[in-house]
């Protein structure tokens, strides 16, 4: 037996409107190819799915048992049709952020706060993706959108400019390096150094200014929470380096100094990686928007 969507809404309306006639006029099709799809069925189900001597027309057992998983299926179909059309419009999708950037987290939430307003039918989620190759997963799908500061040549993937920002050294005003104008790849021999638990190539430090520098910290201290870094700094317990617009209060407080990095100071840019395939969708479009007025209120 092979039941089509048209056999379910055929059902249905012939319910709902008590006769053939008025349940082709519903259905948009001619009484008499009404009368052929019903013959159709019938010879499939081998059963009466009407009885005709009914007046209004009602179904028989048979045709109940059809109506009730015509009541089932057809709106799971219909809103089915919706959501792809939703899609199809970009109305709707799937938004799963990847952030290479651990000081982004900070820098973000507000960036989505604003986004679920006007996208509440869009899926957001976050991903630490410094526990993964966040760019592989983005060309597998598994992400949508990578925040990142390394931009490659990848087919497929269009990175995005976001912000630009200084990387900054932080340290107590107590700190002898605090006199400094500037501090230098030379002044962080012997330092205790704390950053965030991540790889040293992924930390702006490392990658700009001591690995070419061939130089080590004395050592190196993890911390995962921006202000519990802060505090450890103005205890004088090490010195930091963070994102300007990250300490961008810092300048305010007397326990505390920034300082650039070399003389002619370090800038980096932030990138969304995205596929380049969901460049148009609307709603990719309006959280990049989103991103960029967001950064333009962390640099004032």
């Amino acid at each position: 037996m092979h039941i089509e969507f048209r056999h379910l809404r055929t059902i249905k309306a012939i319910h709902e409107s008590g006769g053939l006639a008025r349940a082709a006029d519903q259905l948009n099709i001619t009484q008499s190819a009404l009368s052929h799809q019903i013959k159709g069925l019938e010879e499939q189900t081998g059963v009466e799915l009407f009885l005709r001597r009914s007046k209004p027309l009602k179904l028989s057992a048979a045709g109940l048992r059809l109506l009730r998983l015509a009541n089932q299926v057809l709106p799971q179909v219909e809103a089915a049709q919706a959501e792809f059309s939703a899609l199809r419009s970009g109305k709707t999708g799937r938004m799963h952020i990847a952030i290479e950037c651990h000081a982004c987290f900070e820098w973000l939430f507000p960036v989505l706060e604003g986004f679920r307003k006007n996208w509440g039918d869009v899926d957001v989620d976050i991903r630490p993706g410094l526990a993964f190759d966040a760019l592989p997963a983005l060309q597998k799908e598994e992400v949508d959108l990578v925040v990142s500061s390394d931009p490659e040549d990848i087919p497929g993937v269009t990175f995005i400019e976001l912000f630009d920002y200084k990387a900054v050294f932080v340290a107590s005003s107590q700190h002898p390096l605090a006199e400094r104008p500037f501090v230098e790849a030379e002044d962080f021999l012997g330092q205790t150094l704390i950053t965030y638990p991540v790889e040293k190539t992924r930390l702006d430090v490392f990658s700009q200014l001591l690995i070419p520098a061939g130089v080590e910290p004395g050592s190196v201290r993890q911390v995962e929470l921006t202000a519990v870094i802060l505090l450890l700094v103005a205890s004088n317990r090490g010195v930091s380096v963070l994102p300007d617009w990250v300490v961008r209060e810092v300048k305010y407080n007397s326990d505390y100094v920034t300082r650039p990095l070399t003389e002619a100071g370090i800038t980096r840019r932030l990138y969304a990686a995205i596929r380049s395939e969901d460049a148009e969708k609307p709603f990719v479009q309006e959280l990049i928007r989103l991103a960029k007025s967001e950064a333009r209120k962390l640099q004032v």
